[in-house]
């Protein structure tokens, strides 16, 4: 498994994850910049994601859905702030309804990926910061932190192909 680390900063309000890949920086960014390869992994092994739109510039959004065991499906959206491939991505991260709509009612969270080389390969760190302590441990509670590991961990697999 790639995650070596998920920090959960009550504090501060952030939750740190950090993923190291045998694969170089253009290959993990792929996984990003490309919309079936994002579908691949994001979301948990039993949630899956489909991704209906990607707009991978400042400005643009990226929308989404992941369906569960049940055929439930689970709407989510990022907006993205800046994009410096094939090193860093910025986006806000947000729940939407069934037809897509963002959730007023759902928490956001800011998000920073950074790619660099180490050690031969990738490393992958990911931030979340929250707006409150209440926001952090609500979305805690529903599982992002677990979520997010074996989400990431679902990346090894597409980067030996």
């Amino acid at each position: 498994m790639s995650v070596t680390s998920i920090d959960k900063d009550y504090d501060k309000l952030t939750l740190t994850l950090i993923a190291d890949f045998a694969a170089p920086v253009e290959r993990v960014w792929e996984l990003w910049a490309d919309p079936r390869k994002l579908e691949r992994w994001w979301g948990p092994p039993t949630y899956p994601a489909t991704v209906d739109g990607h707009d991978l510039t400042p400005g643009g959004e990226i929308t989404y859905f992941m369906t569960g065991p049940e055929g439930d499906k689970h709407r989510g959206w990022w907006r993205i702030t800046s994009v410096t491939p094939p090193t860093s991505l910025e986006f806000t991260d947000g729940f939407a309804d069934q037809d897509g709509v963002p959730s007023a009612e759902m928490p956001t969270t800011a998000v920073r990926v950074r790619l660099s080389e180490h050690e031969g390969g990738t490393r992958m760190e990911m931030y979340s910061a929250f707006d409150s302590r209440e926001q952090m441990e609500q979305l805690v509670n529903m599982g992002m932190a677990e979520g997010l590991r074996l989400a990431v961990g679902q990346m090894d697999a597409l980067l030996a192909d």
